[in-house]
């Protein structure tokens, strides 16, 4: 816990004992879909045909999205599209050379094709796609006059599996449309090849092809539209928070509004009967100081009237609303009585005063106890069974606020609050020229520490 004799008349302007969190714009970002390019935003006036030839033919850079949690295991997507790569090319060099005989240079190529596709559409999705298909290409070319008797052409099994893997990182970052036409293609070169170039008693693998690429294909559209559907919620939640977190403060300026226009209705009014009473307390006043002081309470009754036209719409109808006129507005000197009502909902409190106590302008007055009334409030609500000090220093020129708990001994309960009280605060320590922090401690324990000016009007620029 921190001590609280640090709070007093020479403390300096609190420090924020944490960094702030991510801005709401960097949580926005990561939820953008890395499949927006600039080339797909709309279907050239062709036709869907010359637009899917496009997006088909479309090389750009388009790498694979990294795991966003464990983040030390972020690249795990990368190691292991890697590892399938170099697996299927040596499986690739091992069938051509033991089951079909083919051996020497072009195996290799086939090989480091089929291996390079994958690794490839981690990067390029579409080149990737094309290369897989070269690959393919050449190794049915490679084994055709080699294929046996229930031998498989024009895929050779590790082929027609290997290609599984660059169709899977196609459908997971290219539109659906593109993902039909990736499956789709292979398929009917399988059936155009078996059709006019299959070898006597060779097996046929236009089947075996259409269920593993289009299963293929459906998983990675799921997979795709799980991944946009995730990040637009994420994107809506953040938008939603921001909202949220602007109602809120609108809520507490309206609020503040409030207070303030009782605190300044007051002393118009005061000024008012001043300046009437004023003439009677002198014998035998001149005409001229007659006038002045009606002029005085003439121009202080129509400051109260603006006053309540404009900012009386902001009162709460409710007879029970603290902002209502007949409720006086709370300050400092009702501090005991609140820190015994948080006593009473079981959270052990002590209080320190340091410097000499006197009156403060009505403004500080009430924001210095808002500040720790909401202070108090979050230690109920997110600190239980922890021990709370509250300390107020009067200085020279500001007042010190600090309210620091210690680590619960329970766990909180869930919390319906909307969660931004902290802003209220800063508000209402930044109207006042003061300012605020708030952050956790390395106990475990939270602090809310504030300084205020004792003249607002000495607010710095």
């Amino acid at each position: 816990m921190p001590r609280l004799a640090a709070v007093n008349e020479q403390s300096a302007p609190p420090a924020t004992p944490a960094a702030q969190g991510r801005s709401p714009a960097a949580a926005r970002a990561t939820a953008a879909d890395p499949t927006a390019h600039p080339g797909r935003a709309s279907a050239p006036r062709g036709g869907w045909l010359w637009a899917l030839g496009r997006d088909l033919i479309n090389l750009e850079w388009d790498p694979l999205p990294k795991m966003s949690r464990p983040r030390w295991l972020n690249r795990l997507p990368h190691v292991a599209v890697g590892y399938v790569a170099v697996f299927f090319c040596f499986l690739t060099t091992e069938q051509l050379g033991d089951h079909y005989g083919v051996t020497g240079g072009p195996p290799l190529v086939a090989a480091l094709l089929t291996g390079g596709s994958i690794v490839l559409a981690m990067f390029r999705p579409m080149a990737g796609w094309w290369l897989g298909v070269l690959a393919g290409g050449l190794g049915a070319w490679l084994i055709q006059a080699d294929v046996s008797a229930g031998q498989t052409w024009p895929w050779t099994a590790g082929g027609l599996i290997a290609f599984a893997p660059v169709l899977l990182l196609v459908a997971l970052r290219v539109p659906p449309r593109v993902t039909i036409a990736a499956v789709g293609v292979p398929v009917v070169l399988t059936g155009l090849a078996e059709a006019f170039l299959k070898p006597a008693h060779s097996q046929s693998t236009v089947l075996s092809a259409l269920l593993l690429y289009g299963v293929v294909g459906l998983l990675g559209y799921a997979l795709r539209a799980t991944r946009l559907a995730r990040g637009k919620l994420v994107e809506q939640e953040t938008l939603t928070e921001e909202e949220r977190a602007q109602r809120t403060l609108l809520e507490e300026r309206t609020r503040i509004a409030r207070e303030l226009h009782d605190v300044v209705a007051h002393h118009m009014s005061v000024i008012s009967i001043q300046a009437q009473v004023a003439p009677h307390l002198v014998e035998n006043p001149s005409e001229e100081l007659k006038e002045n002081l009606a002029g005085i309470r003439e121009n202080a009754l129509e400051a109260l009237t603006e006053l309540r036209r404009v900012l009386g719409v902001l009162r709460s109808e409710q007879p029970d609303d603290p902002a209502n006129p007949h409720h006086p507005q709370p300050t400092l000197a009702e501090l005991d009585d609140l820190v015994d009502n948080v006593r009473s909902a079981g959270l052990e409190v002590v209080t320190e005063i340091a410097g000499v106590r006197r009156a403060l302008a009505p403004g500080v007055d009430l924001t210095a106890y808002r500040i720790v009334q909401e202070a108090l409030s979050n230690c109920l609500r997110h600190a239980p069974g922890s021990r709370v000090e509250v300390g107020v220093a009067y200085g020279p020129r500001e007042l010190h606020l600090c309210i620091a708990n210690s680590a619960p001994t329970r766990p909180a309960p869930p919390s319906q609050g909307a969660g931004h009280g902290l802003l209220g605060m800063r508000e209402r320590a930044g109207m006042l020229g003061g300012e605020l922090a708030a952050g956790p401690l390395a106990s475990g324990g939270y602090e809310v520490s504030a300084v205020l000016p004792m003249d607002p009007k000495t607010k710095k620029d």
